[in-house]
């Protein structure tokens, strides 16, 4: 939602908005000239945006039905949008990029929007993470006809959508909740694929349950990390680095170093680098911009790199996001000791996938799991972490509250420590890192 507050604000339009808790992301937002309140109570709402005529009421599927300011709006006959419809009404009027799939969609979204951006192709772009090259979530241009879009799957946001290339880069099964069957999730992105207009492109990971259902005139494209049309071949990981050499129908671009140098984004690089050939960025403009592509805030994010301590965020909150991210990063640190927080999200993902987090979970060194994170939801009798933990089987595992994980921090040692979680964790990144600095010494 943020991403589409900036770029009504960069159009001179008076932006408010809720948000059920405060961030550093809505306090940036009110820095930046929105207002904001925490307050669900149609009285907290600004008197200027209480003209249905002049105002433009966009929201989340996140936000439940009995919302007291949602329903003020739908009584009062206000227009009234989903975040998705006004994305798709950006996709219709531009030369849209869009990334869908259960894992990869902010990484990959930001990597293209990256090359773009540094090439002479150029882009707008929404995205689902604030892209640390820029420090923002939103990247405009006033010449560019492309703009990049995740592409949600929760709710079938995506379906709203009118790609000119579209990327899957995986469709597990995930949002049960909302689709009820493995089968029905898996359609939804069959139905996505039908959207590509005529002249467009479908760049599908080799292997993903998928059957394209494009219209006539859409090329369908394979990638994957070592086969497919688009691919890596030469992977060289080590010294901190990892380089490849990127191949395409067009050829081979050598030596390819990734700015974010983990095996999982290896295959996400391999996507990116073809959706910017596809749109004409240069081979050496791809492999400059890959090199100084800084990453996403919250996508395998490296807070603190040093001989005696390592410490990485990451949004991973599917069992297969955190089995690949671990092995990724037990890869990068084969010798350390790895010790990972999980703040599980929804209770339903965590009662549908208990038996998988648990096996994820059982891959580190050590294990600390927190409570559940409820977003949206309200509690499932029977449904904690306890369930999870209970089939990790690491011999070194702990539940704790959020509230005693500082206190747990501090006396325990950590050589390679990574969160996970896309719940409220993140507010606590700040205080953790500040922690480890004052304990291992802030130059380390």
């Amino acid at each position: 939602m943020s991403n589409l507050a900036r770029y009504f604000l960069s159009k001179g339009k008076r932006v408010g908005g809720y948000d059920r808790v405060e961030t550093k992301l809505t306090r940036q937002l009110q820095r930046e000239g929105a207002f904001v309140h925490h307050v669900d109570d149609p009285v907290a709402i600004p008197a200027e945006f209480i003209d249905k005529k002049q105002t433009l009421v966009v929201y989340t599927p996140a936000v439940p039905a009995s919302h007291r300011e949602l329903t003020f709006f739908q009584r009062k006959g206000f227009t009234i949008l989903k975040r998705a419809q006004l994305l798709g009404e950006v996709t219709r009027t531009s030369d849209a990029v869009c990334v869908a799939g259960t894992h990869g969609k902010t990484t990959v979204s930001s990597m293209i929007a990256h090359l773009l951006k540094q090439s002479k192709i150029d882009c707008s772009a929404f995205l689902g993470g604030v892209l640390k090259n820029y420090d923002s979530n939103l990247l405009l241009s006033d010449t560019s006809p492309i703009t990049v879009v995740e592409a949600d799957e929760y709710d079938r946001s995506f379906h709203w959508l009118n790609p000119w290339i579209a990327i899957i880069t995986s469709a597990d099964p995930d949002h049960l909740d909302i689709y009820g069957t493995a089968e029905a999730y898996r359609e939804s992105f069959e139905k996505f694929t039908s959207l590509i207009r005529s002249d467009g492109h479908l760049l599908l990971k080799s292997g993903a349950p998928v059957t394209p259902r494009v219209g006539r005139g859409v090329k369908v494209w394979s990638y994957s990390e070592s086969e497919g049309d688009y691919h890596a071949e030469n992977i060289r990981v080590g010294h901190g680095e990892v380089v490849l050499d990127f191949v395409s129908p067009k050829g081979r671009i050598r030596d390819v170093s990734l700015g974010v140098p983990v095996r999982i984004n290896v295959e996400n690089g391999v996507v990116a680098m073809a959706a910017a050939e596809l749109c004409g960025v240069s081979p050496d403009e791809a492999r400059a911009a890959m090199r100084s592509f800084k990453g996403a805030e919250r996508r395998f994010d490296i807070r603190i790199k040093s001989d005696r301590l390592v410490f990485i965020d990451d949004y991973a909150h599917h069992p297969n996001e955190l089995s690949a991210a671990i092995r990724s990063i037990q890869a990068l640190y084969p010798d350390k000791k790895l010790t990972a927080i999980f703040q599980p999200h929804l209770y339903s993902r965590t009662r549908d996938f208990a038996d998988q987090f648990a096996e994820s979970l059982s891959l580190p060194d050590e294990v600390i799991l927190l409570d559940i994170y409820p977003a949206r939801e309200e509690p499932i009798a029977g449904v904690s972490s306890e369930i999870v933990f209970n089939k990790i089987r690491s011999a070194r595992k702990m539940l704790c509250g959020k509230e005693e994980l500082l206190d747990w921090l501090r006396d325990a040692p950590v050589e390679v420590l990574v969160t996970f979680g896309a719940g409220d964790i993140s507010e606590m990144l700040p205080d953790i890192e500040r922690l480890l600095r004052g304990k291992y010494g802030d130059g380390m």
